[in-house]
C-alpha cells in the first residue's frame, strides 16, 4: 500500500461524498468540509507515524551498522513496538482509524451503517487511489519495454522513470 499525501484531500472528499449519496452517515448541515479534514488527519497522522518509524529503523540499522536490506525487518520490528501496522496491514490499520473518527467527529450527526459496510465502502474507495502505485509501474515497465529488467541500464532508467510519472501525477 502506497499512500501519497497529495491524494489525501481526494480520498477523504470521495469517501464522505459515497457514504453520504448513500445515507450511510448524515452530515450536520455545512460541515462536509470539516468531516472531509477528519478523515484526512487520520490519514495523514498514518503518514507521519509511518515517517517516525522509518527514522528509527534507519537509525537502528545505522547504530547495529547493518545493511539497508534489513530495512523492512527492522521497521516491522519498530512498528510493532509502537503500535503500529505497516505494509499491507497499514491499509487495515488505517480502516479501523477512520470508522472510529467517524464515530467520534462531531460532524458526523448520524451514522446508519454497521463498521463492516463502513469499512467495505471506504476499502473501495481508498483502493482506487491506491492503486497508483501499480499504475506507475505498469507504466513505467510499458515505456521501459526496450530494457531487459535486471540490466544496469534497467536498474538506472526505472527509478528515473517511476520519479518522472509521479512529477506528472503531481505525487
Amino acid at each position: 500500500m502506497q499512500l501519497y499525501r497529495k491524494i489525501i484531500p481526494k480520498i477523504a472528499r470521495d469517501t464522505i461524498r459515497i457514504l453520504s449519496t448513500q445515507k450511510l452517515i448524515e452530515i450536520e448541515d455545512g460541515k462536509q468540509d470539516e468531516a472531509e479534514l477528519d478523515l484526512a488527519a487520520v490519514m495523514v497522522e498514518y503518514l507521519n507515524a509511518e515517517d517516525r518509524i522509518n527514522k528509527e529503523a534507519r537509525d537502528f540499522l545505522a547504530r547495529r551498522g547493518l545493511s539497508s536490506e534489513r530495512f523492512m525487518q527492522a521497521k516491522k520490528s519498530v512498528a510493532q513496538m509502537h503500535g503500529l501496522k505497516v505494509g499491507d496491514e497499514g491499509l487495515d490499520h488505517i480502516l479501523d482509524q477512520i470508522c472510529e473518527a467517524l464515530f467520534a467527529s462531531k460532524n458526523i450527526a448520524e451514522i446508519f451503517a454497521d463498521d463492516p459496510e463502513l469499512r467495505k465502502n471506504i476499502r473501495e474507495t481508498m483502493d482506487r487511489y491506491l492503486s497508483i502505485s501499480e499504475d506507475l509501474d505498469t507504466e513505467a515497465r510499458r515505456r521501459l519495454k526496450n530494457l531487459r529488467e535486471g540490466s544496469p541500464e534497467w536498474d538506472i532508467e526505472y527509478p528515473r522513470m517511476i520519479a518522472q510519472l509521479k512529477r506528472q501525477k503531481g505525487l
